[in-house]
């Protein structure tokens, strides 16, 4: 009975302990874990969030790079990290819904081994041609492909990334037959496009608008169901003629499984807070990314509908990297 006893007050003060401990987290610097190298468009998107974050939080916020083979070196560090919520890492959509789709082998399980807390942004493409083809619209493009099967290239930056994986979505819908060029990185399939070695080829908004405004590349569609204020003049597209296509990439921030909900919500109002902080909000667009807040059980749900259809587009394209 002793020992009952003593028991029960040892569980109730270990609980109370543990609550305490909830409700006053945090206490000490949260690491975010980013899975690529500083100066990439994820660090830039951490840098925004991260000093409104530490006043939200009353803690200091370290951005932490663990880059190689696509995220998937960070996504582990962050998973075998104590769920404490004081180890978080930011990933995309290559980190949290193609690489499950391209890797048979793959350490980690999205909706296994992490929790979600928030997306905080989404990644609009455009889809964009040499200057020198003979088009003016996306309408036209689709036209002047189709009369030519198997001769226009698409440059990529890398096998089974978005700027790959989106081009076969839209040779899906629209029934073209374009050939896929894979580069190391954006810049040398940028380089070839200018060049006219590819002729085609979608990319994040930033970029694209700059080179675009530029006259180097010519900017037919956003992929987003809006239009993007970067391009403003730009169409989507939806609008260009291809009904429901809204292909867009996306930022998030995860926690290791087994963090507790409060601790999890409570970072996810955190979030919630910066992303309604209009200077934020602003700055994020010249990024090239939207606000898209989503709290954990929406972003729980909106990564269970995005899994499935990436690995779709991966299994049609046949991009594997094991």
């Amino acid at each position: 009975m002793k020992l009952s006893r003593i028991f029960l007050s040892w569980l109730l003060i270990a609980s109370s302990g543990l609550a305490t401990a909830q409700t006053t987290f945090p206490t000490k610097p949260i690491r975010v874990v980013i899975g690529f190298p500083a100066g990439g468009p994820l660090d830039q998107h951490a840098r925004l969030l991260s000093e409104r974050l530490q006043q939200v939080l009353g803690q200091p916020i370290i951005i932490d790079y663990k880059s190689g083979a696509g995220g998937t070196v960070g996504a582990q560090d962050v998973m075998k990290a104590a769920p404490d919520g004081y180890t978080l890492m930011l990933a995309n959509t290559g980190v949290m819904v193609i690489n499950p789709a391209l890797y048979s082998k793959l350490p980690y399980g999205t909706l296994k081994d992490f929790v979600p807390v928030a997306r905080t942004a989404m990644q609009p493409l455009a889809l964009l041609v040499n200057p020198n083809v003979p088009v003016n619209n996306l309408k036209e493009f689709i036209s002047y492909a189709r009369a030519k099967p198997g001769q226009i290239n698409y440059g990529s930056a890398g096998n089974g990334g978005i700027s790959h994986l989106v081009p076969e979505m839209f040779k899906t819908a629209t029934g073209l037959f374009m050939v896929h060029i894979p580069y190391r990185g954006s810049a040398p399939a940028f380089t070839d496009l200018m060049a006219g070695q590819v002729q085609f080829m979608a990319e994040s908004i930033p970029q694209a608008a700059n080179y675009h405004k530029q006259g180097k590349v010519k900017a037919l569609a956003v992929t987003s169901k809006e239009r993007n204020p970067a391009l403003p003049d730009i169409p989507t597209v939806i609008e260009s003629g291809v009904p429901n296509f809204d292909v867009v990439g996306f930022y998030g921030f995860l926690a290791p499984a087994g963090t507790p909900p409060d601790v999890v919500a409570k970072l996810s109002n955190a979030f919630q807070q910066v992303l309604n902080t209009p200077e934020v909000r602003n700055k994020m667009v010249t990024q090239g990314a939207d606000p898209a807040f989503l709290g954990h059980e929406a972003f729980a749900k909106f990564l269970n509908a995005e899994l499935p259809r990436w690995a779709a587009v991966a299994k049609a394209s046949g991009a594997k990297l094991d």
